[in-house]
């Protein structure tokens, strides 16, 4: 086939390579050129790659099964193997430790080298669409006819909305973070941890997370309200660096003395999950955050992208008929994808409510992270919860211990927030470090 894909991001980057691998013409449509020579990359209009992320073992298998060269690309530059002891003492592999710049770059140096793909640079103005099926792209102005489109240009992409129904499910909510990047100074050990992946505490009011990337590099978030407009001057360095100072455990990892800053602070606007169906037209298949968008506190993002890409080449090598590929795999995704955006929407909507003051709601099922902080207190919960950490089975497989959790928290016990400022307080803190004189930029 001829496949013209929209985006050139790890989805299109991974499905691209892996459909020329096949002996199929593959063009890939960015806007972004890829890397520079002298070792820059903007990727502007993506926020999210300059940001924190999770990478799960599902992403390192799917490039070794689906691109020759890049895992071991990634290796080279930099990336770390994380390795998970289990109760039982046998060790399973947990993900990897990386920026997404180091991935992307990675991936990005093997596939471009794949015959049979070529990755260019340039606008999508449309889907051509003849008789209930799509024929192409128009790119710059100038028709590119395919057999196959495939709309991986993520949660934001624009060129395929008219084509398709609004998101089937959806939930924004109310809450954004920012981050920003630092690195161990040599000999310095990394902080508190609560896995080997990342350090995640709730406060009164607000989250912090710190993502450990390779080589001592690690992001440290701050998600909080966006009701709260005083915490949006987190964004200023004075005001980031003040609140890591004031809550425990960010104070040991941002410590001066033991790392420094690489990056400045960097916003995000508000964070949203969302579960968009197929547009229905034949020839047309959208795939990754086009399908499912989900927040990153758990890290899910890629690695939902990436079984994604993997369930559209197996119903691809098994020659589904041309008007079947896009059902089959809207299945699919129903019963694998929508899930795990239905879970973040529940878990992310309740901890706005408890940012709220209002207590845990016993009516409706437990969100899933009240059920495994459960966990602390009920083995059997413990017992339960590592298939759905390591996203080897969905959020429904938490079902068999909800009602223990249940009848955890209907005892009284609620887990214990994290020593900190109150949102109040770290607001103080904010306010107080806004009137404070303005310093040069460590940076």
């Amino acid at each position: 086939m001829h496949v013209a894909i929209i985006g050139s991001g790890p989805t299109g980057l991974v499905l691209g390579a892996a459909l020329a691998r096949r002996g199929h013409h593959v063009v890939a449509v960015d806007r972004d050129a890829g890397p520079d020579p002298d070792g820059g990359w903007a990727r502007r209009g993506v926020m999210q790659f300059h940001h924190a992320h999770g990478f799960r073992p599902q992403i390192g298998e799917t490039l070794q099964a689906e691109v020759p060269g890049a895992y071991e690309a990634w290796l080279a530059a930099g990336a770390e193997p994380i390795t998970f002891t289990l109760p039982d003492g046998r060790t399973t592999r947990g993900g990897m430790r990386s920026r997404r710049e180091t991935f992307e770059r990675a991936l990005h140096g093997v596939v471009a080298a794949t015959p049979g793909l070529e990755l260019r640079r340039g606008h999508v103005d449309a889907v051509t669409v003849e008789d209930g099926r799509a024929t192409g792209l128009v790119v710059d102005g100038i028709v590119e006819p395919a057999d196959l489109v495939v709309d991986a240009s993520g949660r934001s992409g624009r060129v395929t909305r008219s084509l398709r129904p609004d998101a089937e499910l959806s939930g924004r909510t109310g809450v954004a973070y920012v981050d920003r990047q630092y690195q161990l100074r040599p000999g310095a050990e990394p902080g508190p941890m609560t896995n080997p992946l990342a350090w995640q505490a709730e406060l009164d009011g607000y989250q912090v997370i710190v993502f450990r990337h390779e080589r001592g590099i690690f992001s440290v978030l701050i998600v909080r309200p966006i009701a709260d407009p005083d915490l949006a001057a987190l964004r200023h360095e004075r005001v980031f660096e003040a609140a890591c100072a004031a809550i425990p455990g960010l104070d040991t990892w941002t410590d001066p003395e033991r790392a420094e800053p690489i990056t400045a602070v960097l916003p995000g606007g508000e964070l949203v999950n969302h579960y968009r169906r197929q547009s229905g037209l034949r020839g047309l298949v959208h795939v990754g955050d086009a399908v499912a968008t989900t927040t990153p506190m758990f890290g899910r993002g890629i690695a939902t992208s990436l079984l994604q890409v993997r369930e559209l080449l197996r119903l691809l090598d098994e020659e589904v008929p041309d008007d079947g590929i896009g059902p089959a795999f809207e299945s699919w995704c129903d019963r694998e994808m929508r899930p795990w955006v239905a879970d973040h929407v529940c878990m992310d909507g309740a901890m706005l409510d408890r940012w709220r003051g209002r207590d845990t709601d016993l009516d409706p099922d437990l969100p899933s992270d009240r059920v495994m902080a459960a966990a602390a207190v009920d083995p059997v919960i413990a017992e339960s919860i590592g298939p759905y950490l390591a996203m080897l089975a969905g959020p429904a497989s938490l079902d068999t211990v909800r009602e223990r959790a249940r009848r955890v928290y209907e005892t009284g016990w609620r887990p214990a927030l994290a020593p900190g400022p109150t949102r109040a307080e770290l607001s103080a803190v904010v306010e107080k470090a806004l009137a404070a004189p303005v310093m040069a930029d460590r940076t």
